[in-house]
């Protein structure tokens, strides 16, 4: 009886990523008005979740829910979660052409400093990535808006007026090329914005740009 022939097996060639890394300086053009989750916040809600009953509300404490709006780094400075400004890149690419937002999603991520913040249940925490501000101290920013059933609130959070931050870019180069990157995240700052009160929302915080040679130079960004 004749051998049947050995079948030789087609190893499946999976195509190499490029992956590369590119830091972007960007400048504020606008205030960044930053509002972190606090741990009274993220109390209460979980409080509620877990049918505990509420206890009497607490005098309102400005300077507190001021500090508690900060991102803050391991080292004592101050940051924005990197996401955020993904989120805006993602969102700008409804303004540039050729480029979609699953392609834009999936081909690049900020990279910030890892923190870890502590959590609602005692013993838990969680961890975010910052992109780390810098220019300057925060301010104490008041405003009045609106909750509820249309029920009026003042909320104090940090704002900083004169800002820029190095925003580090994993990304692959087989989908999005620098250049492309570097639109997409100045249009961002532009169209989208980070924090509250963006042009996202119809406001004119947490505006940028990419950083031009005259910035670099007037910055002293290496």
């Amino acid at each position: 009886m004749a051998k049947e022939p050995v079948k030789k097996e087609s190893g499946i060639e999976i195509p190499k990523l490029d992956i590369r890394m590119m830091e972007v300086t960007i400048v504020g053009d606008s205030p960044i008005i930053v509002h972190a989750w606090s741990e009274k916040a993220k109390r209460e809600m979980l409080q509620k979740q877990m049918k505990v009953a509420k206890s009497a509300k607490e005098a309102k404490d400005p300077v507190a829910d001021y500090e508690s709006s900060l991102y803050r780094l391991a080292d004592g400075g101050y940051g924005f979660p990197s996401v955020g400004f993904k989120a805006a890149a993602v969102t700008a690419c409804t303004s540039v052409a050729g480029v979609t937002k699953v392609a834009a999603r999936q081909a690049f991520h900020i990279i910030g400093e890892e923190v870890d913040v502590k959590g609602a249940f005692d013993g838990s925490k969680a961890r975010v990535s910052l992109v780390r501000i810098e220019g300057g101290a925060p301010a104490m920013r008041e405003d009045m808006v609106r909750v509820g059933m249309g029920t009026a609130d003042l909320r104090y959070r940090g704002e900083f007026t004169d800002w820029h931050a190095k925003v580090l870019v994993k990304y692959n180069a087989n989908v999005l090329s620098e250049s492309q990157i570097l639109n997409i995240i100045n249009v961002a700052g532009f169209a989208v914005g980070v924090g509250e009160w963006r042009p996202e929302r119809d406001g004119m915080s947490g505006m940028f740009h990419v950083a031009t040679g005259d910035d670099m130079k007037r910055l002293g960004v290496a």
